[in-house]
């Protein structure tokens, strides 16, 4: 099985986008829209994570609750319970947390730093790729 170690060595040019909570939904979801991402950090003025923005997050509690996205700071409306993993954890145990906290992106923490995040997608990937693998060793071993 995958560990998020093995996921984030093959991502290693891969940017972590991070924007701070003072900041406006409307500056997250412009930086959301150039960088192509669902989610992104939300960090204090050391870097160190406080939460996550996500599409989610703007559509229950910025659109639907009426509020203004240029005059909505992130940390009235970021989701302040952040759920990490380190990059020891495995992909299906990434799904399993995924699944259970009904969440689609895990930050991936070191030393109380940031080294990455994982998607619900990364995760899908990855294991449609084991699977595969697997079915072909298993066509493998039984046609030998």
């Amino acid at each position: 099985m995958t560990r998020v170690e093995d996921f984030i060595k093959l991502n290693e040019n891969r940017q972590i986008w991070t924007i701070s909570n003072d900041q406006s939904v409307m500056q997250a979801l412009i930086l959301m829209s150039e960088k192509n991402i669902g989610a992104i950090i939300i960090v204090d003025s050391n870097d160190f994570p406080i939460g996550i923005f996500s599409e989610r997050d703007y559509a229950r509690k910025v659109i639907l609750k009426g509020k203004s996205s240029k005059d909505t700071l992130l940390d009235e409306v970021m989701t302040k319970e952040l759920i990490t993993i380190t990059k020891d954890h495995k992909i299906d145990q990434c799904m399993e947390i995924m699944t259970e906290k009904k969440i689609r992106h895990l930050p991936v923490l070191e030393n109380k730093k940031i080294i990455g995040i994982i998607s619900i997608g990364d995760v899908l990937k990855i294991m449609i790729k084991e699977q595969k693998d697997l079915i072909n060793h298993l066509q493998k071993f039984i046609t030998s």
